[in-house]
């Protein structure tokens, strides 16, 4: 048990617990029951957990070369072993959880949580680093409206918000890492843009999503979308600016709470995704 606090910082909880929330809160938005609120949360947990810990296990050594002390198995608090079973045993648990919801929405979710794995074994270091982002958040939706009653498909505009949400999150994320990969040889999309591009490209697609759950709906927008959407780019701007610093990751969580304002957007449209 000594060593469990160091094992959960090892699955990156942040964004963790961020995706589970959000697909949770899409899956109430569409009108999921409680006990399929618990199946997709368990299943989007379980998917996350192994997405996590097997990013820290396979870049145990890298992380170690660089001095990552914010790494659990980098700074020899928890074993690479441990942390690379636990990614297995999420792994397995993901799959019959994910089955909980219908099985076309349990492909989909699978098939996101594979190209998360594909991005950690080797994506990440080539020009096509942000694909993986965008066919996994992209396939969320789906995930939640399959295995909802009826089955279907999400609108087109959903499909392209959570696109940008996945894209514009991986340039976040990667800003604050950006000397650390250089110094190991990965060298993914914002690397080869660079700092400045990246932060721009990261702000207009975070920008984009809550553009598209603000008009994306039927109807006119409500009061509160509009209050939200200015939040957002506050937000956004602040993070900007402090994650001008070397090694920040101000920028990143921005992301994340500009990821929780999304979060209430799509609340407020839940009747659209239906």
């Amino acid at each position: 048990m000594r060593d469990l606090p160091a094992l959960l910082r090892s699955c990156h909880p942040e964004p963790a617990l961020a995706v589970t929330a959000g697909v949770t809160a899409l899956a109430a938005a569409s009108g999921r029951a409680l006990p399929g609120l618990v199946a997709v949360a368990a299943a989007v947990l379980t998917g996350q957990l192994t997405t996590g810990w097997h990013n820290d296990w396979l870049d145990a050594e890298r992380d170690a070369a660089v001095g990552r002390t914010d790494k659990p198995v980098a700074a020899g608090a928890v074993s690479r072993s441990l942390v690379g079973r636990a990614a297995l045993i999420a792994a397995v648990l993901c799959v019959p959880l994910s089955f909980l919801s219908g099985w076309r929405a349990a492909l989909v979710h699978l098939a996101a949580v594979g190209c998360a794995l594909a991005y950690n074994a080797r994506l990440k270091a080539t020009p096509f680093s942000a694909v993986p982002y965008a066919l996994a958040f992209a396939a969320a939706p789906a995930f939640v409206t399959l295995g909802g009653s009826g089955a279907s498909w999400p609108p087109a505009w959903l499909w392209v918000a959570g696109a940008a949400l996945g894209v514009g999150a991986h340039f976040a994320n990667v800003l604050g890492d950006l000397e650390d990969d250089a110094a190991t040889g990965i060298a993914g999309l914002p690397h080869r843009l660079g700092r400045r591009a990246s932060e721009v490209v990261s702000a207009f697609l975070m920008g984009l999503v809550g553009v598209l759950l603000v008009f994306g709906p039927s109807g006119p927008p409500r009061a509160l979308a509009w209050i939200l959407l200015a939040l957002s780019a506050l937000v956004l701007a602040a993070g900007a600016v402090a994650g001008r610093r070397p090694g920040s990751r101000a920028l990143f969580r921005a992301v994340l709470v500009v990821a929780a304002v999304d979060v209430c957007l799509l609340l407020l449209s839940g009747a659209s995704l239906r």
